[in-house]
């Protein structure tokens, strides 16, 4: 994220086996009332099978996360009260892959920590007895024990293990500024750059800045192309946008593209109106906004390169740094610029 217009922005991945950081508006930020942590869809595992019955969600009563309450709006009207260590568990096995390394999924646990602070900050599900949601797209995203067993099948019980450990290693640990739990969005995977939010969303936060970004072609998808015919655009763009002025050569319906400082499209004219590099995103469904788009024999051709709204923490970054020996601190100051680590007691 947990995943603001996206991207977020997301893109976070999906929860029945494709990728979610982390942007569609329970969460979408103060920077608009809040961001979804992940932005993206839940990620997905493994192939279904049957749960280990030893397989629970972690106990941690004698830890600051065991002693905290957090009321999650789990469905229309159901509220589920649990342990914050039982909520981030929940978290972290719907945000990142569980074959990520250690210190990648300590910086997930985390943001999640933080992520939630600051979401329950704001007070948003309050009207429904709730402190946050199980909503990707509102909060972050989230999985039931038992369903993270069955999507993981044989690697049910070590995977449980592996996220129990994440969330009991950053026992209470927040990423603070100026004292206060920041907002820890993230996403899943980045350009050589993170996006600054000013250009996201146009708010900028001191700690969420552009920074270098180490993921790349092993990233499952990372670049992607999208093809839409001209009718199709034609469609899409007149639904959204009726004042759009599409006549003549369909070559020139989408032109004057301008791009951020990390190489992202930061405003393109579609059929005249000025949209930001999010806004293309959402309108044709690409997985980011860093993009190029061409025309040919009546389709356009969309080529884009990683996945969500580009701002905070690249989760295939994370799991690049830990791979060459960043520790969850490191990941988590490289990504948040300024921040401060502090256990809460």
């Amino acid at each position: 994220m947990g995943r603001w217009p996206i991207d977020r922005e997301v893109t976070r991945m999906v929860l029945a086996g494709m990728l979610m950081g982390l942007s569609t508006l329970c969460l979408f930020p103060l920077l608009a009332l809040g961001q979804a942590g992940g932005e993206e869809e839940p990620v997905a595992t493994l192939p279904a099978a049957p749960m280990a019955e030893t397989t629970q969600a972690p106990q941690q009563e004698e830890t600051w996360d065991g002693s905290q309450t957090v009321r999650v709006l789990v469905g229309e009207g159901k509220v589920e009260e649990m342990t914050m260590g039982e909520y981030l568990w929940r978290v972290v096995a719907a945000e990142m892959p569980a074959s990520f390394g250690p210190q990648a999924l300590r910086a997930q646990a985390v943001c999640a920590r933080t992520y939630s602070l600051w979401k329950m900050g704001a007070n948003t599900h309050q009207d429904q007895g709730a402190d946050i949601c199980a909503d990707y797209k509102c909060c972050q995203a989230y999985i039931d024990p038992q369903q993270a067993a069955s999507n993981w099948g044989d690697n049910a019980q070590s995977n449980t293990e592996k996220i129990t450990q994440a969330v009991a290693d950053t026992d209470g640990q927040v990423m603070t500024y100026d004292g206060k739990p920041i907002q820890a969005v993230f996403f899943s995977s980045s350009t050589s750059s993170t996006e600054d939010a000013q250009a996201v969303w146009g708010n900028s936060l001191p700690y969420l800045v552009s920074v270098s970004s180490p993921e790349g072609e092993e990233v499952p998808n990372y670049y992607s192309t999208v093809t839409l015919t001209q009718e199709e655009v034609e469609k899409l763009v007149k639904d959204a946008y009726p004042e759009a002025d599409l006549s003549g050569d369909p070559a020139g319906w989408l032109s004057g593209m301008t791009l951020t400082a990390s190489g992202r499209v930061a405003s393109l004219k579609v059929g005249g109106v000025e949209l930001s590099g999010g806004a293309v995103r959402t309108l044709f469904s690409l997985r980011s906004a860093c993009f190029q788009v061409t025309y040919q024999e009546g389709e356009f051709t969309f080529s884009v390169t990683g996945y969500g709204h580009g701002v905070g923490m690249s989760q295939y970054g994370a799991n690049a740094m830990a791979a060459q020996g960043s520790g969850w601190q490191d990941i988590l100051t490289h990504y948040y610029t300024g921040v401060t680590i502090e256990a809460r007691t």
